[in-house]
């Protein structure tokens, strides 16, 4: 069929084409794109109040890690941390508590308990609700952060250094997830990609596009944008809470800007396939709005962008090899859409400081993404819910 075969091998070069140039320039969101990187704060003339909440559910393992890098901070203005422990039973409370009296930072942690989970709210959302409550009125900035989040000292000064400067109420990073095991450095880098593609950051800080989107992990946003009479009530079941927030304050007027914290890391590990997995599965078909449709067509776009110019190329050279020179165009073209793909995951390997051989695992994690998605329909028509951190989320 190298009629078919040609047809397949020009709508995937011409699909890879057009995300190269036309999407945004997603692929050069790495050390290709130093507008996207936090950089050293200049100067601000005065340093406004910031307070950051962390939501923490049984995060007694990686609190000696984290917290110490938040209460450290180097911030000129005054900074307080509100540690919102959401039920957990592994000690939180007591660990946070006793690391900050080993640093004698007692005066700039509170520890809340967060109310009992109500009806139709999504755990981590809750738990972020409970933490604005306790917000003071002259806080001009809220830092939303993951409890597995290590900040470099300077953090919180240069976040706002970056909302000052590039005037965003809302600035959110990427921080680098951790890469070390072999599941991780398949599957990790690859997610990053992904949701670049998905949510170009030139795009999200383009004020003429609608793109709103955020890392979860890091977001510093103006508290009257949070803190209002409703609050966090309409995105209260969101499952994938970081770009609902963005929509939602998008929707309240603000600016975005979504960027790169090189410096910024998760110490959250990966040791199997099934770790990142159920991550993904967790809010895969929520991303699609638990639509049938668009997962038939990711699974077929995923197919035609992943695996076709793979497929292709390898059968157009074994083909030609045994004289069957009507493959030379589709395996032409199967190969150049094969290195465009290659080519735009360079930047991201570059930034995780990984090999660049590494570009040829594109396929596959792309094909494991797939089925993940799959994997998270079917979940949701099973009725089997996703969880944070061990507590289950609502399906609708």
């Amino acid at each position: 069929m190298p009629w078919f075969a040609d047809l397949v091998s020009a709508i995937t070069c011409l699909a890879w084409l057009f995300l190269l140039c036309c999407r945004g320039f997603y692929w050069l969101m790495g050390d290709g794109l130093t507008d996207k990187r936090m950089k050293e704060h200049d100067g601000v003339s005065s340093w406004p109040k910031v307070c950051a909440i962390v939501p923490a559910r049984n995060e007694a393992d990686v609190l000696g890690e984290t917290l110490p890098s938040l209460l450290n901070q180097n911030y000129a203005g005054e900074f307080h941390v509100i540690l919102v422990d959401d039920h957990s039973d592994d000690g939180t409370s007591e660990v946070a508590r006793n690391i900050a009296q080993t640093l004698h930072r007692q005066d700039r942690l509170q520890i809340l308990k967060s109310a009992p989970l109500p009806n139709g709210w999504a755990g981590k959302v809750w738990a972020m609700q409970n933490g604005l409550h306790e917000v003071p009125p002259d806080a001009e900035y809220v830092l939303l952060t993951d409890a597995d989040i290590r900040h470099p000292e300077s953090s919180v000064s240069r976040l706002v250094e970056q909302a000052k400067r590039q005037r965003r109420d809302f600035v959110s990073l990427m921080v680098r997830l951790h890469v070390e095991s072999k599941w991780e450095a398949l599957l990790i880098p690859a997610f990053v990609y992904f949701f670049a593609k998905l949510y170009p950051f030139r795009w999200v800080a383009n004020d003429k596009r609608k793109t709103a989107a955020a890392a979860g992990g890091c977001i510093l946003v103006r508290r009257e944008l949070i803190q209002t009479a409703d609050g966090l009530t309409p995105i209260s079941g969101a499952v994938i809470d970081d770009c609902s927030l963005a929509k939602l304050v998008q929707s309240r007027g603000a600016t975005l800007w979504l960027g790169l914290g090189s410096d910024f890391a998760s110490v959250r590990r990966y040791t199997s396939l099934a770790e990142i997995w159920n991550m993904v599965a967790r809010s895969a078909f929520v991303q699609l709005n638990y639509s049938l449709w668009l997962l038939v067509g990711t699974a077929i776009g995923m197919t035609l962008l992943y695996l076709v110019p793979v497929v292709i190329t390898i059968a157009g050279i074994c083909l030609i090899s045994l004289g069957h020179t009507d493959w030379i165009w589709p395996g032409m073209l199967g190969l150049v859409a094969w290195c465009i793909m290659s080519a735009t995951f360079v930047p991201i390997l570059r930034w995780y400081r990984l090999a660049l051989w590494r570009v040829i695992t594109l396929p596959a994690a792309g094909f494991l993404y797939t089925l993940m998605t799959i994997d998270s329909a079917i979940r949701f028509w099973q009725r089997r819910a996703g969880a944070w951190k061990g507590r289950p989320y609502e399906m609708h």
